[in-house]
């Protein structure tokens, strides 16, 4: 999905992370990536507030 040079963007904060070293979680069947485990917490405690479908 992301090439090495590719970022993803923290659905929580915004902030710009390198996948290949960010924490991720998976929802539905898709990884999201986080800048850290606190955004990682509050996204998994409300992943919905942070999915645009």
């Amino acid at each position: 999905m992301f090439g090495k040079s590719q970022k993803a963007v923290d659905p929580v904060c915004g902030m710009s992370v390198d996948p290949a070293t960010a924490t991720s979680v998976e929802h539905e069947g898709v990884p999201y990536y986080f800048c850290s485990s606190h955004c990682a917490r509050s996204f998994e405690a409300d992943p919905a507030k942070f999915v645009t479908k």
